[in-house]
Formats: structure tokens, C-alpha cells, sequence
């Protein structure tokens, strides 16, 4: 058994006690380094799996996508409060899933609620449809499309391998 087996959150500890006391006298070193190599062995059965990611070049792909679509949806999104109430068209979409990968659900989720104008509200519990809030739903299937296609294939290609 490894004594440190995070050691990243070992030396974050370290550091952390440390700073908190504001002392780096011998007692309180010792005290940390017993803190920074407890606490993540303690805490070990707790962390979920470590995640590999797959294809580095999609996910440089995909930050490129989420940043562009976070600007443009931003003016969008300006410029729909901004005119006519009545053009606004709010929905509620399900968009069914083939991704499988909790990593990879829980980033499509975020990419979406961090995309001005949309918000992911809810997983079914069979993890097979999310749904998400839309400012404007003019058809429901263009969002679906765009959803799978922009980040979830992608996402795919990430977490699971899959190269669509």
C-alpha cells in the first residue's frame, strides 16, 4: 500500500495547514505532513475512480466549440431580452442520451447550464434523457441535434472512446 496515495491533494493539504496556522515551526510540520498523508488515505474509498481521458484532440476541439458558443449565445441572449417579449419562445426539451459516462453526463450538463440561454434542469433516473431549459424553442429537434452533435458526440469521444 502506498503511503501517499494522492499526492497532489497530499501537498494541498500540506501547504494548506500551514497557511491556516501561519507557522513553520517543526511541530506544526509535523503535524501537517501526519494530516496530508491521513486524511487522503482516509478519504481514499471515498473518491470516485480516477477518469481517463481519451481523444485530447476533441476535448481541445470541444473548449473551442463551448467558448464560441458562450459568446454568441450571450449577444443571442441579449438581443432576444433586449427586443420584443412576445418573440421570446421559452420550452422545455428531453434530449435522449447515448452518452453513459457519469463524467461525461455531468460535463454536458455543465457545458449546457454554462451556455447562455440554456440550463440543464434534470437526468431521468435511467439516465437516459436529460432535460433542458431553453430561453427560445423555436424546434425542439434543432436543439436536440445541436445538443448531440456539438458537445455530446465529442463528449463521447472524451469519456467513452467512441469517434463519431
Amino acid at each position: 500500500m502506498r503511503l501517499v496515495t494522492a499526492p497532489l491533494l497530499s501537498a494541498m493539504l500540506l501547504v494548506g495547514w500551514l497557511l491556516l496556522v501561519g507557522s513553520v515551526s517543526a511541530g506544526h510540520i509535523v503535524l501537517a505532513a501526519v494530516l496530508a498523508i491521513a486524511i487522503p488515505l482516509w478519504s481514499e474509498r471515498l473518491r470516485p475512480e480516477r477518469q481517463r481521458l481519451g481523444a485530447w484532440g476533441a476535448a481541445v476541439r470541444l473548449a473551442g466549440v463551448v467558448l464560441y458558443d458562450i459568446v454568441a449565445s450571450a449577444f443571442v441572449v441579449a438581443g432576444q431580452i433586449l427586443g420584443p417579449e412576445e418573440r421570446i419562445r421559452p420550452g422545455f426539451v428531453w434530449i435522449p442520451l447515448s452518452i453513459r459516462e457519469p463524467y461525461g453526463l455531468a460535463s454536458l450538463a455543465s457545458i449546457i447550464t454554462m451556455t447562455p440561454g440554456t440550463l440543464s434542469v434534470d437526468l431521468s433516473e435511467d439516465r437516459q434523457h436529460l432535460l433542458v431549459h431553453a430561453l427560445h424553442v423555436d424546434d425542439p429537434a434543432d436543439l436536440i441535434e445541436s445538443i448531440k452533435r456539438r458537445y455530446e458526440q465529442p463528449l463521447m469521444a472524451i469519456f467513452e472512446g467512441d469517434q463519431r
